[in-house]
């Protein structure tokens, strides 16, 4: 299963019961903005809010996880993976002590 479909909820999502409830208090030029483009979309206020958050949560969690390089970045980049790493001292002195659980 790839990250898209591990957030993405079935198409059902918007049949479901929904049980939890977010209060905001915002400008009025904000909410007018959000109710002429859900009415530009023929969506409720809340079914624009909810899928734009959720749009937008996606896209957060995708933008830590899956990028994009030309085949010469990429190159380096496995390179760069595939090289030894450099001499860390601290991390040498960190994997040296025992486990707090060891102790």
């Amino acid at each position: 299963m790839n990250a898209i479909t591990e957030v993405r909820p079935s198409m059902a999502m918007s049949r479901k019961r929904r049980d939890i409830s977010i209060n905001m208090r915002l400008p009025r030029q904000v909410l007018h903005l959000i109710d002429t483009a859900a009415n530009a979309l023929s969506k409720t206020r809340s079914d624009f809010i909810l899928e734009s958050a959720r749009q937008h949560a996606i896209d957060v969690l995708l933008d830590q996880r899956y990028f994009v390089l030309e085949s010469d970045q990429f190159a380096e980049f496995t390179k760069q993976l595939d090289a030894p790493p450099a001499t860390n001292e601290k991390l040498k002195k960190l994997m040296a002590r025992k486990a707090p659980w060891e102790t």
